[in-house]
C-alpha cells in the first residue's frame, strides 16, 4: 500500500518516500534531533536557486520572495516535505514557514524570517525572556499576533515588497483586464438539521 501511495523517489538509493518511511519506522537506535536538521538544511540553498531559476522568467519584478513551507504527510507519518514556491509579494506569514528575499539587480538572495511550529509561536511570544539566538524569532511571532508582521519584516530587511492583500489591491485593475474575475460568493447556509434522517 505505502507504494502505490508515495511517488517521490530518491535519487540516490532509488527507493519511493513509502519504502523509506518504512525502513525509518522499523529503526531502533537513537537519532540526534540536531543531525536531522543539520541533514535537512543542507540542499535548501539549492532548492532556493532552482525555484528562483524557474521563476525569473515568470515574475517580472525587481524582486520577489521564494517560500520554503515544512509540511507534514498526510499518509506517512514520519515523512516531511519540504514545499518552495515563489511569490511576487511578501506572503502571509505562518508556521513552519521560512522566507527569502531574491534581488534581481544585484543576483542575490536575502534571508527575511522563518517561523517555528504554531506551538512553538505561541510559547515564544507568550514568553517574557529568551535566550540571545531566539530574540528575533520572538520578534516575529510577536509580530505575528500583534498584526504587524509585514512592517517588522520590511524594517528589518530595508525592502519596501508589498504583502499579498496589498499587492492583490495595487494591481487589482491589472488583475481583472487579464481575466481574474472579481468573485462574490454567496453566503454559506448553516446545516438545517431538519432535513436529516436516522
Amino acid at each position: 500500500m505505502l507504494r502505490g501511495i508515495a511517488q517521490a523517489v530518491d535519487k540516490k538509493t532509488g527507493k519511493t518516500a513509502g519504502e523509506l518511511s518504512l525502513e525509518a519506522s522499523r529503526e531502533s537506535s537513537r537519532i540526534d534531533p540536531l543531525e536531522v536538521g543539520h541533514e535537512m538544511a543542507g540542499d535548501v540553498l539549492d532548492h532556493i536557486w532552482q525555484c528562483i531559476d524557474k521563476h525569473k522568467h515568470i515574475i517580472n519584478e525587481d524582486e520577489f520572495t521564494i517560500v520554503m513551507v515544512l509540511a507534514d504527510d498526510p499518509m506517512l507519518c514520519n515523512v516531511m516535505r519540504r514545499k518552495f514556491y515563489a511569490w511576487p509579494y511578501l506572503p502571509k506569514p505562518r508556521p513552519r514557514q521560512s522566507v527569502f528575499l531574491y534581488n534581481r539587480k544585484r543576483d542575490d538572495i536575502q534571508f527575511l524570517w522563518a517561523l517555528p511550529a504554531a506551538e512553538g509561536m505561541a510559547t515564544l511570544s507568550s514568553m517574557t525572556v529568551v535566550g540571545e539566538k531566539w530574540k528575533r524569532m520572538k520578534s516575529w511571532c510577536d509580530a505575528f499576533y500583534n498584526h504587524t508582521f509585514h512592517e517588522l519584516i520590511r524594517k528589518q530587511s530595508g525592502t519596501d515588497l508589498l504583502s499579498e492583500s496589498e499587492f492583490l489591491n495595487v494591481n487589482r485593475e491589472k488583475l481583472i483586464q487579464a481575466g481574474c474575475q472579481e468573485v462574490n460568493s454567496p453566503r454559506s447556509e448553516p446545516l438545517d438539521f431538519s432535513k436529516i434522517d436516522i
